[in-house]
């Protein structure tokens, strides 16, 4: 069973969300706000595990509402009138981005994915040791697996990430921001050295000059990023 808040202004909008969470069967609607404020108290005072929220708000955006959480979010699926948020919204790395009017079809989709992601960190708690092996991404409407050990580095390019691997030519890219892959990456294997770079310690082949060398690759390091390096290898040799 999955609890999960409803946010939104609009009563009307809220209420029909409302019902439509009451007919999946592994969802609990725990809260109903109709503001981020609101839902910003609640989420302090009762923690959840998926939340649908709208963007524009009075007082506070959807988006801005996210960015100040304190804590780790919950699963988040926004449920918005507009388009050109979606951006802002996978950079926050949301399940899903839905447009009102929202189908039934359309939100249970939705819902599917969130539980899916819901299960799979339920499994990652039971079975840490498995899950620091690998990771699943989306990649040319596939979910591909990708071993820790397989990987060399990663490239960052706005909202896409270029995954080099060892025993592939070409790389395996998914619409994923940065911080958030960094996140499911064992930090005592992968360093981020750049905005836009994140190596396996293991793959370096050599550093001079501000420069990795790995594969074929020369991978700069930043001075913002540096530090993360020097944890690992002597800084005299940056």
């Amino acid at each position: 069973m999955m609890t999960c808040l409803a946010i939104d202004d609009e009563p009307l909008a809220l209420d029909l969300l409302a019902d439509n969470i009451s007919k999946i069967p592994f969802l609990k609607l725990v809260g109903k706000c109709s503001g981020a404020i609101q839902a910003n108290q609640f989420l302090h005072a009762q923690s959840v595990d998926l939340v649908f929220l709208d963007i524009q708000m009075p007082g506070l955006t959807g988006i801005q509402f996210l960015q100040g959480l304190s804590q780790k979010p919950p699963l988040v699926i926004m449920v918005t009138a507009y388009e050109k948020y979606a951006i802002d919204g996978y950079n926050l790395d949301v399940v899903d981005y839905l447009l009102k009017p929202v189908s039934f079809e359309r939100l249970l989709k939705a819902i599917n994915k969130a539980h899916d992601k819901f299960k799979s960190s339920a499994a990652r708690a039971l079975s840490p040791t498995a899950a620091e092996e690998f990771i699943f991404v989306n990649s040319e409407y596939s979910l591909v697996r990708i071993d820790f050990h397989d990987i060399a580095y990663i490239e960052g390019l706005k909202d896409y990430v270029k995954i080099f691997l060892l025993s592939a030519a070409r790389p395996i890219i998914t619409r994923m921001s940065m911080k958030s892959l960094e996140e499911k990456l064992p930090s005592d294997q992968f360093v981020r050295v750049h905005k836009s770079y994140i190596v396996s310690l293991s793959k370096i082949v050599s550093i001079r000059k501000g420069r990795i060398s790995i594969l074929k690759a020369q991978v700069p390091i930043s001075e913002h990023y540096k530090e993360n390096l020097t944890k690992f290898i002597d800084p005299r040799s940056l």
